[in-house]
């Protein structure tokens, strides 16, 4: 099959399309021909590097965690599907080898639900990783019915699906982006604010007492100004710091794959309920176009590479 590998850690130039073998399902897996594969910043730094000492890397390996695509082979404990099922997977494994961005995956089936009919592939391939972390982080955050939450990174694509997760919950939302993104934002349902400097004023401005609860996507600057917006008692919780959890008493999630979370959220996005907001679709030769918006840093929503349109 082809796949999307790098044989070596680095810049986007490590990586390149090759033949790569096809894969084999697992007792509790199924091999799933990859329609739709969504891109994160975790992808990126895995190439790079960066989470040697916390996550293993096989060389040569395959990049990419998310995917939706149809069930084509199954191990021999999967009774929760069945070949020809559409389905959308988390599909991180214990060591980063065996990715998404290939023909074909092995997805186990701990990291996978069904696709509902009425959602298209890529918007199911930008669920995974994305919408569990929102999910996560506002639940760890127990965020509740009139409290109020601070979002920085609130367009991304974490960040997008926890604005409409915490509205949903009945909360405030503010949240930080580019003034290009204001308008968007406003249609999630929260009041944006500028990153940068004049941060801590603006939010002080909608929330002079402070706010009830912090959701942090983006690390390092918002660690900062915790101590001058969050209320006392308040929760800070974080993807992208220890800090939150180490310094401020609150949360450090790295997101777990959870089917019955997935399911819910693929059922919201089915419904309407949920916005899946898809920056662009790449084709899989696009691929380093794809990771070099991805990396730009810049980009509102999710990067989607569709592998077998």
């Amino acid at each position: 099959m082809k796949a999307l590998v790098y044989d070596r850690f680095g810049s986007i130039d490590a990586l390149h399309i090759a033949e790569h073998p096809d894969p084999h399902p697992g007792p509790d897996s199924v091999v799933v021909k990859v329609v739709s594969a969504s891109l994160n910043p975790v992808d990126y730094k895995i190439r790079e590097g960066y989470l040697q000492g916390g996550i293993d890397t096989i060389l040569p390996a395959v990049i990419g965690w998310d995917v939706a695509g149809v069930v084509v082979r199954a191990g021999f404990d999967t009774p929760e599907f069945q070949v020809g099922d559409e389905i959308l997977a988390y599909a991180r494994k214990d060591v980063v080898s065996g990715g998404t961005l290939a023909e074909f995956v092995e997805v186990p089936v701990r990291t996978a639900t069904k696709k509902p009919a009425e959602l298209s592939f890529e918007a199911a391939a930008a669920l995974p990783l994305a919408g569990l972390t929102a999910l996560q982080s506002v639940r760890r955050s127990q965020i509740a019915p009139g409290t109020t939450v601070l979002i920085h990174a609130a367009a991304g694509g974490v960040g997008s699906f926890a604005t409409q997760l915490a509205v949903r919950a009945g909360a405030r939302v503010i949240g930080t982006a580019r003034p290009g993104n204001f308008d968007y934002l406003r249609s999630l349902g929260a009041e944006p604010v500028e990153y940068g400097p004049g941060l801590v004023d603006a939010v002080r401005a909608l929330a002079p007492e402070g706010v009830d609860t912090i959701l942090d996507f983006v690390g390092a600057e918002a660690m900062d100004t915790v101590p001058q917006l969050l209320r006392p008692g308040g929760v800070v919780t974080s993807v992208a710091s220890p800090r939150a959890r180490d310094e401020f008493g609150g949360n450090y999630v790295w997101v777990r794959p959870d089917p019955d979370g997935l399911a819910e959220l693929a059922e919201l996005a089915a419904s309407g309920e949920l916005h899946v907001e898809i920056a662009k679709a790449y084709d899989f030769e696009q691929y380093a176009d794809a990771f070099a918006a991805l990396e730009s840093g810049h980009v509102r929503g999710k990067v989607v590479v569709n592998v077998n349109s």
